[in-house]
């Protein structure tokens, strides 16, 4: 016993030092860690270097795993925030589901797989993985533009089919499972369901809040009742035949109307992303290398619907909506890949017996294409966008109304005194206090509430994005005394667009004569963009401290 216990401990941990040295591998090839644990799970399967002897016990981490993700699937599912959903979201994601769905299912018969393997698949192509396309989007700051806000909703959209999915599977699994037992076995599923989510509304309702506001008491507490809750959710699913996976998701939906989910949600997320480690190590190590050969053909067919066909629908329906093509471009590139929930969608397939082990490697293999070609499209979006866009312009209106009810002060430009670009904490105090000495200012941010706390305070605002040459080139600055910059230079490792180089390429463009004021957080970046056309280099950090220092140094002489 005390044998079999230290061969799994020191299993274990060279698995996890395995992933810590391959994820470090993948940090530097910018790949996300889904694909560097699914390629540990390779390496330490029994193909490669036979390491994973402990199946079992993996397997029961992959299993909490699973709970714990969709445990925070379902805390991102508040009713309010799925009511108040914009139609462009609903849109987009029903659009994209439906188009991938429907041509990946063809695509599939195409390829000479058999109609239920076909339908699974083409399922499994629809999610796109929140993870990663919400970690991208962050580190380039993207999450508040415009894009960034339309690509989280129907992100949320593609969760609420994730979990559609998973119930419809569920149900039809056990009437034709190989353990079917008929009609009753069926009715006394949806009788279990229907009971736990009315016991779930009941919890919501009545005890969530209370139950929460003590425990929150302790932060430590906070998090063993939260995995405690999902696991033990998973297991009453699975008890009741639909599945821990759903059993998880209730358990997430149970907490999400709470004012403590995203703490709980912060908290859980380093534990998650360790546990998915093994749910990928899992899935790599049962892959079959000898039978992936044949799959690498209907592999790149399917990964180039995904990393083409995804992105162009999103494009075609925003377009349609009334939003610029760039917009529409820049949304639609975060949907190129597919998710781990794809991943877990065939596992069930698996475990019911609907699909063989084949249909998953096949779609194993489109996940790591996609997710790491898809990285690197994301990352140098504005770079592909300037190749592309000679050919897109059948996916813009004559006129994107959308987007252009939204920019009608910038025709009115050349009537004010000061346009500032970046309307956060330091662009708005820069414009309330000129406004204050009674010059004109005109606002302009890519972040709708910018713009909407910039309109509260009484000035003018439109929508804009100093990255976006075409909008810069098109301004009519005349008389315009000054252009501040108020953007952060430094926008994560992950952007190739630099703000303050763009903007000034655009007003160079535009020819505009007039003062241009930029800001920086690094006092050595001034010198280099005063070379480039910069009157003045603003340094709020620098000044906020120097300003600090005379008060500090003013109160202790007197």
């Amino acid at each position: 016993m005390d044998t079999s216990f230290a061969s799994v401990f020191y299993e274990i941990a060279l698995l996890v030092l395995l992933a810590a040295g391959v994820g470090f591998i993948g940090l530097l090839l910018r790949q996300p860690l889904v694909v560097a644990f699914i390629a540990v799970g390779v390496l330490a399967g029994p193909d490669a270097l036979g390491l994973v002897s402990s199946t079992e016990f993996i397997e029961t981490l992959s299993q909490i795993s699973i709970a714990v993700l969709l445990f925070l699937v379902g805390l991102k599912l508040d009713v309010s925030l799925v009511r108040n959903l914009g139609k462009v979201a609903v849109a987009t994601g029903l659009g994209q589901v439906t188009f991938t769905a429907f041509f990946g299912y063809l695509i599939c018969l195409a390829l000479a797989l058999d109609p239920v393997t076909s339908l699974y698949i083409a399922i499994a192509l629809t999610f796109s993985s929140t993870i990663i396309i919400v970690k991208l989007l962050s580190d380039k700051q993207e999450i508040g533009a415009l894009h960034g806000k339309i690509a989280l909703g129907f992100l949320i959209v593609q969760d609420i089919f994730v979990v559609l999915a998973m119930v419809t599977l569920s149900a039809i699994g056990v009437g034709m499972g190989e353990d079917a037992g008929g009609l009753w076995d069926v009715a006394q599923v949806f009788i279990g369901g229907a009971v736990m989510v009315g016991a779930v509304v009941v919890f919501i309702r009545y005890v969530a809040n209370a139950l929460l506001a003590q425990i929150a008491r302790s932060p430590e507490l906070m998090v063993i009742f939260a995995v405690g809750w999902a696991a033990s959710l998973a297991a009453l699913g699975d008890a009741l035949g639909f599945g821990k996976e759903l059993g998880g998701l209730l358990a997430g939906v149970s907490l999400a109307s709470t004012e403590y989910r995203e703490a709980i949600s912060s908290r859980l997320a380093s534990l998650r992303d360790f546990l998915l480690l093994f749910f990928f190590i899992n899935l790599g190590a049962s892959l079959q290398l000898s039978t992936l050969g044949d799959q690498i053909g209907p592999a790149i067919v399917l990964s180039l619907f995904v990393l083409i066909g995804n992105p162009l629908i999103v494009l075609a329906i925003m377009g349609f909506m009334g939003y610029r093509k760039r917009t529409g471009f820049l949304a639609g590139l975060t949907v190129a890949q597919i998710s781990e929930f794809s991943l877990i969608f065939m596992a069930m397939g698996i475990t019911i017996g609907h699909i063989g082990g084949e249909a998953m490697g096949l779609v194993t293999l489109v996940g790591l294409v996609t997710i790491a070609l898809s990285v690197y499209m994301i990352t140098w979006s504005h770079k592909l966008f300037e190749i592309c866009e000679p050919f897109l312009g059948i996916f813009e209106r004559r006129r994107p109304h959308r987007e252009q009810d939204d920019t009608q002060s910038v025709d009115d430009a050349r009537n004010v005194d000061f346009v500032i670009f970046g309307l956060g904490r330091y662009g708005c105090r820069i414009g309330s206090k000129l406004h204050d000495k009674g010059y004109r200012v005109l606002g302009i941010d890519f972040d709708p509430e910018a713009l909407a706390n910039w309109r509260r305070m009484g000035l003018e605002a439109s929508y804009g994005d100093a990255t976006d040459p075409e909008f810069v080139v098109h301004m009519d600055l005349t008389g315009v005394q000054a252009v501040v910059s108020a953007v952060p230079r430094d926008r994560g490792a992950l952007t190739e667009a630099d703000p303050q180089l763009a903007l000034l390429h655009g007003l160079k463009s535009a020819n505009y004569k007039g003062k241009v004021f930029l800001s920086v957080q690094q006092v050595a970046e001034a010198e280099d963009l005063i070379g480039k056309g910069a009157s003045v280099v603003l340094k709020p950090f620098d000044d906020a401290a120097d300003y600090a220092v005379r008060q500090l140094t003013e109160q202790a002489e007197s």
